[in-house]
């Protein structure tokens, strides 16, 4: 198999162990609101990620029309529940807003870390 077409499973490996990683690292603070934050987040991330992964698996296995349309579709969905669920977490249930911003910045890292791993 190419390398190029086993960088989207090592994403998504590498997402799950940056997670654990600012999990861990955010243990010694004894704030179990920030801990929750940064599950809750970085789940919200690799979902968003896994959605978006699927929604190109879709898109690329397809030769039909309709297509973009429906990638198009999936993409404005997506980012509709990924708004409702971060408006219920910040307005309703009240998560640790650094938390979560950490949490979430889980697939950036992981890109950034990636591209650098790269380059180097």
């Amino acid at each position: 198999m190419d390398q190029i077409e086993q960088l989207p499973a090592q994403l998504a490996r590498r997402n799950w162990v940056i997670l654990t990683l600012l999990l861990l690292g955010s243990l010694p603070f004894g704030n179990l609101a920030l801990s929750i934050g940064i599950l809750v987040g970085g789940l919200i991330a690799i979902g968003g990620f896994f959605w978006l992964r699927s929604s190109l698996d879709r898109l690329l296995g397809q030769a039909t029309g309709g297509t973009k349309f429906s990638y198009m579709f999936g993409c404005f969905s997506r980012l509709a529940a990924l708004t409702v669920i971060l408006a219920v977490l910040v307005a309703i249930v009240k998560i640790h807003a650094i938390g979560l911003v950490i949490g979430l910045s889980v697939v950036i890292i992981n890109l950034f870390w990636m591209t650098a791993q790269r380059a180097l």
